[in-house]
Formats: structure tokens, C-alpha cells, sequence
């Protein structure tokens, strides 16, 4: 059985049509996206309105981690929204039920949520927490960093694309580099003597630009928009020690990291991180909006009533949201899944890299994965100019590709947690005939 079926051109007569009518009427300012309308999903597979199937590997950006409108999720979503679609600030019975579920599946250490609608509003949310705990206003975050779109989100972030002609930045954002195994020119991922050389780097850094009030730092366990990238194993259970000897609060950004994404359920277990403040959102509802700041109630006592709050955070749909997708990871083998999938996409990734010309690195863990494409792999000049045809190529083909990076050359390899082996091998074969044939 084909799971991918695409006939004819894209996008097809009703998806033309129909692009062109969403182009006059919103404003044509999101990404480049391979030119299909969705229609329906299910699982991983997408299906637009002229009748073609498509293999996805976005997961709506590392969103639908459960599969697209698992059916667990919709019901409960549908059930809560007969019920009550919100009530602001008030208890109500979903959002509860979620707290508890969401406390009892976090990490030990972390017993406090809150919940939000989006991740740029739980990041924003975080930023708060370690200016008000600490009293300081200066946040250490890093270069090729993605937090968000918001003023304080964009203000930490370390892309010029969410900022770019929009005047200063909030005061006290102090960038400092993310390493890089794949580009290191500075030698920054050495791991001797504990990456001494880094974390000297960064004393230098911080000597050099803060007013000496520190808040914290922020920081992705790997970077998402910035171009999937990894750091060296080891690297942040050091800049945890780091953040404890100078006595500052650490902030994990997992909004697109968590529920099962890396191969564990939350990323900071790979290194058994115990980060002060944890961020979550995209699959935490895995299609349905919402999102949440974690932290521990000694943190959380810096905040009077009135001090946080959201217009659609907690709401009965989005809290019942959050319950049902604990519930599917509860069930269903995902995390497990995520990892030995993970394990078997790379592997056909990096057989199809020893044929490609242009793939220069495959990168990742679990079902998150980077492939980096270089016009040369000594040189390691970024090749942008083949993104766009291949996300083309292989939407023609049935796979759901997009792409990331500072360059603009990073695909991402990111489908559901629910792939299994069949989708898998149809996708690496359509990867394979794709990939073997482009030309610069």
C-alpha cells in the first residue's frame, strides 16, 4: 500500500483557486510552503482538497506530536466545547484536571503551572518570573535562539528575521553563541576541561556587557528555527552549572522540544537538566492552542494575584486538550516510538547523504532532525538556492517538507510521533529519488 498519492501538478485546480482567494483576502506574509491546501488528516497523513495524499514531516511545526486529530483528542475537545468555551480568569473543572495531570507528569522538581495560549505568550511569561524573582532585568540568551514574535520573545531571540526593521529591542538581552558541532570556527564545542574554552568565552562576554544585574538565562535544548541545531552532549548540564555557580535562574525553552519529541518525553531528561522554569506549548495540545510556564512554587510566591494572567489561557477546550494528549502518551508507546523511529529515519538519512552532493549534515534525535544542504561539503557554503525547488519536488512526489536555519538551508524531519516503519521507508524513498537528482 502507497500512502503518498499525488496526481498531476500542485497545486491542483480547487488548490489554485483557492490560494489565490486566501492571497486577496489575508495578508501573504507567513513562509514559503510547498503550494497544497489541506484538507483533512489523520495520523501522518494529509489530504488536500483536490484529493492528493501527502507523508507529512512538519507535523504542523513539531505541533500534532499525537498524529493529526487523534481520536482521543477530538473527543475530548468536542465534549469540552459543549460544555463551556471560556471563562477567563474563573476555575473551571477541564482547566483543574489539566494543572494536576500536566504537575504530575513533569519532572519532580517542577510542582507549579500556568497555563497560557501560544508560546510566545509562556515565554514572555517566563521572562517575568526571572525579573521579578531576581529583581534584575538582564537575560543571557543566544545567538541563532528562536523564543518567539513578541517584544520581549524577539528581544531575547538571536535571528534579525522576528526584529528586523523594527526598532530597539528591550534593554538588557545579552546574546551570547550557541555551539555548533557542524560550524565551529571558534572551536567552541571542544569539550576539554569541561568546555573551558567556551565558558571562558562566556565570562569574557558577560564582563563585557551586563550592568551586573543578571536575571537568568534562556535557552532550546537544541535550536529549532535557527537550523535544528544540537549541542555537544554534555554542553548544557555544564551551562546549568554555570547558571548555579553565578547564581541565576534557568530557563528551558521546550515549546517545540517536549512531549516525546527527542526520544524522551521531555528533552532536559537526556542530560537530567532540572531547569528553574520550563516552557511548553505547541505539542502540548498537538493541534489545539495552548501553552504553559512551569516552575516551582518558591518561584512562582515572587508573583502577588493579579500579576499574571491570560485572555485564553486555561480555557475549558485548550485544558481538556492538554488531559487528553497526557492521556494518549500515557497509553501508546509515543516517546518509545519517537526514539526508535528516530534511530531509523537517520540511518536512511545518512545513506542517502553519502549519495547526495549537496547533504552535508544530518543531525538530530528522536523525530527532530536537521539536514543541512552546502553547496560544497569542505567548504560548508550554505546552498538556500535548493530549498525551495526540493520542498517543491518532494510535495510533487507526496512528502511535507519545511525548511529552517539562519541560512534558510535546513529541511526539517519532523512527522508525527505515530510514523511507523511502512511511512518511514515510503518517505526515505521518496527522499532518496529527490535528493539524488538535484543540480545547483
Amino acid at each position: 500500500m502507497k500512502y503518498a498519492m499525488v496526481n498531476g501538478s500542485l497545486p491542483g485546480l480547487k488548490g489554485k483557486e483557492l490560494i489565490e482567494k486566501w492571497h486577496k483576502y489575508e495578508a501573504d506574509v507567513v513562509g514559503y510552503q510547498a503550494p497544497v491546501v489541506w484538507k483533512k488528516a489523520q495520523g501522518c497523513i494529509v489530504e488536500d482538497v483536490d484529493g492528493n495524499r501527502f507523508i507529512d514531516w512538519t507535523s504542523g511545526v513539531l505541533v500534532t506530536n499525537v498524529g493529526h486529530c487523534h481520536p482521543h483528542l477530538v473527543r475530548a475537545t468536542q465534549t469540552a466545547s459543549e460544555d463551556l468555551l471560556n471563562n477567563y480568569e474563573c476555575a473551571n473543572t477541564y482547566r483543574i484536571e489539566a494543572a494536576e495531570k500536566l504537575v504530575n507528569a513533569l519532572p519532580k522538581h517542577l510542582d507549579k503551572c500556568f497555563f497560557l495560549s501560544t508560546g510566545s505568550e509562556a515565554i514572555e511569561a517566563s521572562l517575568r518570573l526571572m525579573k521579578r524573582k531576581s529583581g534584575n532585568f538582564e537575560i543571557i540568551s543566544f545567538e541563532g535562539g528562536f523564543h518567539g514574535r513578541t517584544p520581549g520573545a524577539a528581544s531575547v531571540g538571536g535571528l534579525a528575521g522576528p526584529k528586523k526593521k523594527y526598532g530597539p529591542t528591550i534593554p538588557g538581552s545579552i546574546k551570547a553563541p550557541f555551539p555548533n558541532p557542524y560550524r565551529d570556527p571558534l572551536g567552541l564545542c571542544d569539550p576539554s576541561d569541561d568546555f573551558k574554552k567556551y565558558f571562558d568565552y562566556l565570562d569574557f562576554i558577560i564582563a563585557t556587557n551586563s550592568t551586573g544585574s543578571l536575571a537568568g538565562v534562556i535557552i532550546e535544548p537544541y535550536q529549532g528555527a535557527g537550523g535544528f541545531i544540537f549541542p555537544p552532549k554534555g554542553w548544557l548540564t555544564r551551562l546549568r552549572k554555570w547558571t548555579r555557580d553565578k547564581g541565576l535562574l534557568f530557563t528551558l525553552d521546550e515549546v517545540q522540544a517536549s512531549f516525546g519529541r527527542t526520544g524522551k518525553m521531555w528533552a532536559m531528561e537526556h542530560e537530567n537538566l532540572e531547569p528553574d522554569i520550563v516552557v511548553l506549548g505547541k505539542g502540548i495540545g498537538s493541534g489545539v492552542s495552548v501553552s504553559a510556564v512551569c516552575s516551582t512554587t518558591e518561584i512562582f510566591s515572587c508573583l502577588a494575584k493579579g500579576e499574571m494572567s491570560s485572555t485564553y489561557g486555561g480555557n475549558p477546550v485548550a485544558s481538556a486538550a492538554v488531559t487528553a494528549v497526557l492521556e494518549i502518551f500515557e497509553k501508546e508507546q509515543l516517546v518509545e516510538n519517537s526514539y526508535k523511529m528516530g534511530e531509523y529515519i537517520k540511518a536512511g538519512l545518512n545513506k542517502i547523504a553519502e549519495k547526495c552532493a549537496y547533504l552535508g549534515d544530518v543531525r538530530g534525535m528522536g523525530l527532530v532532525m536537521g539536514i543541512e544542504f552546502v553547496k560544497d561539503k569542505k567548504t560548508k557554503d550554505p546552498a538556500s538556492e535548493l530549498i525551495k525547488p526540493i520542498i517543491n519536488k518532494f510535495a510533487e512526489n507526496g512528502l511535507l517538507v519545511g525548511s529552517v536555519g539562519m541560512y534558510g538551508n535546513v529541511l526539517r524531519v519532523a512527522p508525527p510521533l505515530v510514523i511507523n516503519k511502512e511511512q518511514a521507508d515510503e518517505s526515505l524513498e521518496i527522499m532518496e529519488k529527490v535528493l539524488t537528482t538535484i543540480k545547483l
